[in-house]
């Protein structure tokens, strides 16, 4: 039985390093939409990339999240223990094997009649024979194929609470990721399945994150269909910025919470966070909560000065 009951939301940092202001700012309005609609609200920690993750990096992320306030419901799910749950969902799917590089996609990417960051479907046709050739021949360099879903709609459509309707394509995502033999991983699983089976398995169906993923989330929620949980809802928020438009990094200046409170005192960071949603003077998350309405949740980027 799951440890883990819906309604839920959650936030689910992948641990590469310490979560900068942007990240932080996402995780309150994650936190708070779960709180003020009265679900449970969940840590994941996204380390399927075992080159990128570390054990480390997700227990300081854990330890900023709750000092600056965030409380969540137990317990917190790894995605590297999550294999077996991974594996069972990718036999339910209708699947094909992929033997391009990343050179291939990205030539076949440029050919005049492609669609711009779609996969152009050069593996989903091929005859049993020219499978068998290009296994072989992944074989021979010490290299596994890749698995994408061979999705049967060309688009789905998803809701979002502050854009409405959204309708996008559905791409072949890959599923789980190829490679070289000798450098297979646990966590050669891929973000787009993985993501999708960990919510439906923690009963998340509202699902809050910056608006750069939204392309991403017709693709997922077809992938739910299929696997049969309900669609969840959709939060895409506007992203914290550099002046130069960009999406804020840690390369633009001291924007992690240990920088920006190197004295312990983290209520400077939350009055900044409080600001950018509209909330100036909010100085804690329990006041930002009773004060925070999604409704009037600012709708452009905010710009990290």
């Amino acid at each position: 039985m799951s440890a883990f009951q819906g309604p839920a939301g959650r936030y689910a940092p992948s641990p590469s390093g310490d979560l900068h202001f942007g990240n932080l700012r996402t995780a309150v309005l994650a936190w708070l939409f779960a709180r003020q609609s009265g679900r449970r609200f969940y840590m994941r920690v996204e380390d399927i990339d075992s080159e990128r993750s570390s054990e480390e990096s997700a227990q300081r992320q854990l330890e900023d999240l709750a000092a600056l306030g965030i409380e969540w419901d137990d317990p917190v799910l790894y995605q590297h223990e999550r294999g077996a749950a991974y594996a069972e969902a990718l036999a339910a799917l209708p699947t094909y094997e992929c033997y391009c590089t990343r050179r291939d996609i990205r030539e076949a990417a440029s050919a005049p009649h492609a669609q711009p960051g779609m996969y152009p479907g050069t593996c989903r046709n091929l005859t049993d024979q020219e499978r068998a050739s290009r296994r072989s021949l992944l074989h021979t360099e010490g290299r596994l194929p890749a698995v994408r879903l061979k999705a049967q709609a060309p688009e789905w459509t998803v809701r979002d609470a502050l854009r409405g309707e959204y309708t996008g394509a559905v791409d072949d995502v890959i599923l789980k990721r190829g490679g070289r033999v000798d450098q297979a991983q646990a966590g050669d699983w891929a973000y787009n399945l993985a993501v999708v089976v960990d919510d439906g398995y923690q009963g998340v169906d509202q699902v809050v994150r910056g608006d750069d993923l939204l392309a991403s989330a017709p693709a997922q929620a077809y992938l739910a269909h299929l696997l049969g949980y309900a669609e969840p809802g959709y939060v895409h928020v506007p992203l914290v910025v550099s002046r130069g438009g960009r999406r804020l990094a840690k390369r633009d200046g001291a924007v992690t919470l240990r920088e920006m409170a190197p004295d312990g005192d983290y209520r400077p960071v939350v009055e900044a966070i409080a600001a950018s949603l509209g909330h100036p003077g909010v100085g804690t998350l329990a006041e930002l909560a009773q004060a925070f309405e999604p409704a009037d949740l600012p709708r452009e980027p905010w710009v990290w000065a």
